[in-house]
């Protein structure tokens, strides 16, 4: 491998994508050539274009076998990976320019520059986003998406001991701050030289718009407070929703919960996330439509979904927000022990909300989806929160992105899921294994339900019931459940509104 011929393959993807101008050709070689050590350049005549993962795969190897990094970890390659990358990026300022003058004629096509952008740079690393398992599964609550999430690389043992030992640093903050734009990275944050930022105003502060590395969906993007300040859901959170959908009405945008179990991975930085994509909960119907007094012209209803759900649907978002303020304040100080329902124990509050926010024709629409995150001796992790024997497959707490139909399943289940494939159709014992025995009671009670199993309906028939469990996941996570007597505790709560 010439490193010579990498360095131009990866100049002229730069000027492809349109990263990079042609008059930038000869700065971004030099660029490199830094990067790479190297203080000579013999420019090769034609070169046959390569995949950016080889390219970088081959820059990386380069860099290993000269020194230039000292270890070949994952950790290590993807730090020096994203400084290559660098070299080939716009300026914040320009990217920021591009982006507002395409949003003056199309705010579709600013979004659509900024995510090719964002994919162009590695920042999103498309190759590995590729290797996520994904697949429907139909349910009586519509097509739901599972994914087994591949995406995120794994750290190797020498990187996990390297980062216990590293100086405990609160530059950036967290991985939402805003100080994330740039930032050469360390063993223990990742880095971030190939990200770029919007700024954008919503509720009257700076926040940031930028997209998801491990896009679970299309436009999958994350909206940040400009300040490193902790989630909340109040009036101002949905006035924030509301704000954002506004200036990007092709997009939905919802939040995670504010509290532990229910809530999101990130709860010391406000943030939202949203994207250009219909959930299963979305596409949802309404069950049943009430009128709560006061705000009749706001259209309430019950949606036919695992988990419980108040949509609200008007022309006058301020309206929407009104009422989702009220129905808030209420959910929070309501108690109702029949259905194990506590505002607060030991002065611990348990209710909040995630909601999600939406433009559908000329209307907006709230999903409230109520949220308890009470434990007891049975369910320490949580009442309302996938339960013991659904473990084997989803025990991670249920957040923004689950709630709304799509799956985010650990890695660990491709492999058990191809072993335990094969002890199907070879007629093992699966509780001889020690890594397949949790999956053995839910094996053995969905195997009754088919007459023959073979190799070519088997990767089907697994499929199919890995998401009858997250349908199962979503229903433990609901607070009323999809009875007789939960439709009745549900309309208890309406009532008080």
């Amino acid at each position: 491998m010439d490193i010579n011929v990498r360095i131009k393959q990866l100049v002229n993807y730069g000027i492809m994508t349109g990263l990079l101008e042609e008059e930038e050709r000869i700065y971004t070689t030099n660029l490199l050539l830094d990067v790479m050590g190297l203080s000579e350049y013999e420019e090769p005549e034609d070169v046959e274009q390569e995949e950016l993962e080889i390219i970088l795969k081959d820059m990386l190897d380069y860099a290993f076998e000269q020194h230039i990094i000292d270890d070949n970890g994952i950790v290590t390659r993807d730090l020096f990976d994203t400084r290559i990358m660098n070299c080939l990026m716009p300026r914040p300022s320009q990217v920021i320019k591009t982006f507002k003058e395409y949003y003056k004629t199309s705010k579709k096509k600013a979004t659509d520059y900024f995510y090719k952008l964002s994919q162009d740079s590695d920042y999103i690393r498309r190759y590995r986003i590729q290797k996520d398992l994904k697949w429907v599964a139909k349910t009586e609550y519509g097509d739901l998406d599972i994914t087994i999430n591949l995406s995120k690389p794994e750290k190797d043992p020498k990187a996990i001991a390297a980062a216990k030992n590293a100086k405990a640093s609160s530059y950036p903050k967290c991985l939402l701050c805003k100080e994330n734009e740039g930032y050469a990275g360390r063993i223990n944050h990742p880095a971030r030289q190939n990200h770029r930022v919007i700024p954008i105003t919503i509720n009257g502060q700076p926040w940031g718009f930028q997209y998801s590395p491990y896009v679970y969906y299309n436009e999958h993007c994350i909206v940040f407070n400009g300040e490193h300040t902790p989630m909340k859901i109040d009036r101002s959170a949905f006035c924030k929703l509301f704000d954002f959908v506004k200036l990007f009405p092709h997009y939905f945008l919802g939040s995670n919960a504010d509290l532990p179990i229910v809530g999101g991975s990130i709860l010391a930085h406000d943030h939202f996330q949203g994207g250009n994509y219909e959930f299963a909960m979305a596409k949802a119907p309404i069950e049943q439509f009430y009128s709560i007094k006061g705000y009749e012209e706001v259209e309430v209803g019950i949606v036919k979904w695992p988990m419980s759900v108040l949509r609200l649907t008007g022309k006058d978002e301020m309206r929407i927000i009104d009422l989702a303020e009220h129905i808030l304040a209420c959910w929070r100080g309501y108690t109702d022990e029949e259905a194990f329902i506590y505002a607060e124990t030991n002065g611990e509050p348990h209710n909040t909300i995630t909601p999600i926010a939406r433009k559908v024709g000329e209307q907006y629409q709230l999903d409230l989806v109520l949220r308890n995150n009470i434990t007891t001796k049975e369910h320490p992790l949580g009442v309302y929160h996938p339960h013991a024997e659904l473990h084997h497959i989803k025990k991670e707490n249920i957040g923004l992105i689950e709630v709304m139909g799509l799956a985010v399943l650990p890695s660990r289940l491709k492999n058990e899921m191809e072993r335990l494939k094969q002890y199907i159709l070879d007629g093992k014992d699966i509780r001889q294994d020690e890594e397949l025995e949790k999956h053995a009671d839910w094996v053995e009670n969905f195997l009754m339900q088919y007459e023959t199993i073979t190799k070519e309906n088997i990767d089907s028939i697994v499929e199919q019931e890995i998401g009858k469990v997250f349908e199962r996941v979503l229903l433990d996570a609901g607070v009323y459940k999809r009875t007789k007597e939960g439709r009745e505790a549900f309309e208890r709560f309406i009532a008080v509104l």
